[in-house]
């Protein structure tokens, strides 16, 4: 840990988003083990995951945004409300552009631009724009803490990168799994369900460079994380959840990701 917390910044987001990557990973790798899954069960661990989304937005992300932006000077709503405004509409863009299809959909209900990509790829690009949010999060914390910018913590920082990574476990089963029910090889249905999960480490930097080289646009950079979690939970992981009928699982998952995020941000942030 000494080791870690003697490291540049950026280099400290770069470990964290490949941690959240490793555990993306983890999940993928069942496939290797069964060609079965229990939809309950993936709908419970999807619901957790949108709770873990919700809270670190809330918790890691708008209530600095908010404590922050009165430090600086501004009005103290103005940055959060703005940043999570633009984040909202970021991805709500990137998710009518880009092709992808969620978890659990038929084909012909693929969302964005019209294509004639596989099933696999729409399904590996519909993650790959749920991490982008996650891996900028993880970036702007370790940003905030270098900065020096007391309403943020190393601990706090890291109970994020862990909640995401908690996170990540099911979204990497959730890709790889119905391509292994669908006949694609346990290898091929890992490295996509893997593969989902790349772009982390790559936002986690990104995040973490702006912050270190723009002190002031801090509180933006925290809510429109935020903006763009939500929307990928309101838009994507909770339909996902609730599409095959199990919803009172689904919403206990949320409820219990929402509870173990809490904990560790507030616990050890």
């Amino acid at each position: 840990m000494e080791l870690f917390l003697s490291l540049n910044p950026i280099i400290q987001a770069f470990l964290a988003g490949c941690f959240t990557w490793a555990v993306a990973a983890l999940g993928a790798s069942v496939v290797f083990f069964t060609s079965r899954f229990n939809q309950r069960l993936l709908d419970g661990m999807l619901g957790f995951a949108g709770g873990v989304m919700i809270a670190a937005s809330f918790w890691s992300l708008l209530v600095p945004a908010l404590e922050l932006s009165e430090d600086l000077g501004f009005v103290p709503w103005y940055p959060a409300a703005v940043g999570f405004a633009i984040g909202w509409i970021v991805l709500m863009s990137l998710d009518h552009l880009i092709p992808h299809l969620h978890i659990g959909f038929p084909v012909e209900q693929a969302e964005g631009l019209p294509s004639s990509l596989h099933r696999t790829t729409l399904l590996m690009l519909a993650i790959t724009i749920h991490n982008i949010p996650e891996g900028l999060a993880i970036g702007v914390a370790f940003g905030a803490v270098a900065a020096g910018i007391p309403e943020t913590t190393m601990a706090g920082a890291i109970a994020l990168a862990i909640g995401i990574g908690i996170q990540n476990f099911p979204e990497g089963m959730a890709v790889s799994m119905p391509m292994r029910r669908e006949g694609i090889s346990p290898a091929q249905s890992f490295w996509y369900g893997q593969l989902s999960s790349v772009v982390e480490p790559v936002a986690a930097v990104f995040g973490a460079m702006i912050v270190l080289t723009m002190r002031s646009l801090l509180p933006f950079a925290l809510a429109f994380a935020a903006g763009a979690m939500v929307f990928v939970v309101i838009e994507e992981v909770i339909p996902e959840s609730l599409h095959q009928g199990f919803e009172a699982t689904a919403m206990g998952g949320f409820l219990a990701g929402f509870l173990v995020m809490m904990v560790l941000d507030v616990g050890f942030g």
